[in-house]
């Protein structure tokens, strides 16, 4: 379970890292899908399961919307990869800056710290997060349902505003 939660945890450094240095929005997008997909395993890896089901549905919606405004503002024909020279000179940056950080703060890891929730108890019944789905569904029922709907019609909005040639509000800018 350890180097699950370790190569989980370096996706999500390598996400970061993704997004940070790249100008394109369509690559960048995919490295915060990366990120946010390793981020769900890091908390399914503590025990936390719904919430990482919820956060990732969460981010996925908005990350749609975002990536959407994003590729239509920023048409490119040729958009610049992670394999060009001035975004590879910015990964390495990065990439060498979480390494300097790591070096320093080193010391400070323990194996102690890996511990699931649920593993603290021979019998283990209930899930760590278990509490959060009956709170989120009795008190936030509506708002759960209100702001799947917002994102739906953002959703749709944009799609609108973007469609076609010269048909979408946005085409003017």
């Amino acid at each position: 379970m350890t180097y699950l939660v370790s190569l989980f945890l370096l996706g999500l450094i390598l996400g970061l890292v993704a997004v940070a240095s790249n100008p394109a929005p369509y690559f960048a997008a995919l490295g915060l899908v990366i990120a946010a997909g390793a981020g769900c395993g890091v908390l399914v890896g503590h025990g936390g399961s719904f919430l990482s089901l919820v956060l990732f549905l969460i981010y996925l919606g908005g990350m749609l919307v975002v990536f959407a405004y994003s590729a239509a503002l920023a048409a490119e024909p040729f958009p610049e990869s992670w394999g060009d020279r001035s975004v590879l000179v910015y990964v390495l940056l990065y990439v060498l800056g979480v390494v300097a950080v790591a070096g320093w703060f080193w010391g400070g890891w323990y194996e102690a710290c890996w511990v699931v929730v649920d593993d603290l108890k021979e019998l283990a019944v209930l899930r760590g997060d278990i509490s959060g789905v009956a709170l989120m569904y009795s008190s936030g029922g509506g708002l759960l349902i209100l702001c799947a709907w917002v994102l739906l019609l953002t959703l749709f909005v944009v799609l609108e505003l973007t469609r076609g040639l010269s048909r979408g509000a946005v085409r003017a800018v």
